[in-house]
């Protein structure tokens, strides 16, 4: 396991300009935002690309996950919080299908730079439309991203979030189960979970072999307000414990979108309380005898 950090937590930087202070803060992997201001698929083209893959060399990170969860990007005029539209469960399949493609650029993105995976949500519930009926069209829409990451090498994961329409580790799990496609797995956000009234290390286990990317912040009294790691009430010591009891060996990618305005201080304190707890964990799994000896 190793710490990364998400660029939606720098959006008052250019995204070579975030890559780069994401790794002077002493993170081994980023993950890079799909959507604006960082990285739009229809707007970046070879220029951009060779900038990025500049910045990850001179930073020396590998690339945790591609965000593709938010299309601020497909707006004129998007409003100062997160867009879910066009979603992958809206009704209408030309609405669907622009989400799509959208997240078809993202997963190719991907296989550019090496990431092992992309992360999408489900879109709010919609008036009129029965969350039975949303399900399936989402389902519909992750079979077909599947068909893609599976022909590029890629996984693709849900990431539940409060107040859309796949809100908790159980319904990721359902889907996973009812897709059926390898490639499909989970963006764990145990934040997410705590406020979806989960606990994290049970959502871990729910999800065990399926987790491609974790995204962690801390929440203080399950409101969904992302907090600098050691502000609010989570117990990451177990959140690692249960991560490494499963064997996951992926990356956990801190998300604090909400701490744009002091970017670095807050990935800079994220990294200092959570450092240490990873480590103790791995040095007490190095400690432990292989498996067949005694």
């Amino acid at each position: 396991m190793r710490l990364a950090y998400s660029t939606n937590g720098y959006t008052r930087r250019s995204l070579p300009d975030a890559v780069r202070a994401i790794g002077a803060a002493g993170y081994a992997g980023v993950e890079i935002l799909a959507d604006a201001p960082h990285w739009v698929p229809a707007r970046c083209g070879a220029d951009a690309l060779r900038e990025l893959r500049a910045a990850l060399a001179d930073a020396g990170l590998a690339v945790s996950n591609i965000n593709a969860n938010t299309a601020a990007a497909l707006w004129p005029a998007p409003p100062p919080e997160p867009v879910f539209e066009p979603s992958l469960s809206n009704h209408d399949p030309a609405v669907r299908r622009r989400r799509i493609e959208y997240t078809i650029a993202c997963l190719d993105l991907a296989a550019e730079l090496g990431a092992p995976a992309v992360s999408v949500t489900s879109g709010r519930p919609e008036a009129g439309v029965p969350p039975a009926e949303g399900m399936a069209f989402f389902a519909e829409s992750l079979a077909v991203l599947c068909q893609r990451a599976e022909a590029i090498g890629v996984r693709l994961g849900i990431e539940a979030e409060p107040g859309l329409l796949v809100e908790s580790s159980r319904e990721v799990r359902a889907l996973i189960d009812g897709v059926g496609a390898p490639s499909l797995g989970a963006n764990l956000d145990v934040g997410h979970a705590v406020c979806a009234y989960e606990d994290p290390v049970e959502a871990i286990e729910r999800l065990s072999g399926r987790i491609w990317n974790l995204h962690l912040e801390d929440i203080a009294g399950r409101k969904h307000y992302h907090l600098v790691p050691g502000e609010g009430d989570l117990d990451f010591d177990a959140v690692f414990a249960a991560l490494d009891g499963q064997g996951y060996a992926g990356f956990c990618t801190v998300e604090l979108y909400t701490c744009a305005a002091h970017d670095q201080e807050a990935a800079s304190r994220a990294f200092e309380h959570l450092a240490p707890k990873l480590r103790a964990v791995l040095m007490e799994r190095s400690r432990r005898p292989a498996r067949g000896e005694p």
